[in-house]
């Protein structure tokens, strides 16, 4: 079981995953920066040239229309702040998989380098 998470842990190309998470991190960012910048009663506002005769009194869908981009744009900044909890955990859980795959590489050659010795060991042991 762990030689598939070893083999699949091979398939990804590392190197690719850890030069994009700055990128990813920082659109997270910006994504956050501009939901804050929203403003519901400016957007509300906007539709109060609009003409027609509604079924239901204009102030009244109004204010609807305010209640609902004030619930929308807070969605959005929640939305933005998983966002970018998420591309933090990323970007952190690919620097520890980089430090593990460094420990890796030094572990299998300290594994070499004790083989060789093990290897030339026994052959001093066995010569006659």
């Amino acid at each position: 079981m762990a030689a598939g998470w070893v083999a699949a842990l091979k398939l990804v190309p590392w190197g690719d995953v850890i030069e994009a998470t700055p990128q990813i991190l920082q659109a997270a960012k910006k994504l956050l920066g501009t939901t804050r910048k929203g403003n519901a009663e400016a957007a509300a506002g906007a539709l109060e040239g609009a003409g027609g005769e509604p079924a239901i009194p204009v102030a009244l869908q109004l204010e609807h229309l305010r209640e609902r981009v004030v619930m929308l744009e807070q969605e959005q900044q929640e939305s933005a702040v998983l966002i970018q909890s998420l591309a933090e955990q990323n970007a952190q859980v690919v620097q520890a998989v980089e430090v593990l795959r460094q420990r890796q590489q030094r572990l299998t050659g300290a594994v070499g380098v004790l083989a060789v010795g093990c290897a030339g060991l026994l052959v001093w042991v066995l010569r006659p």
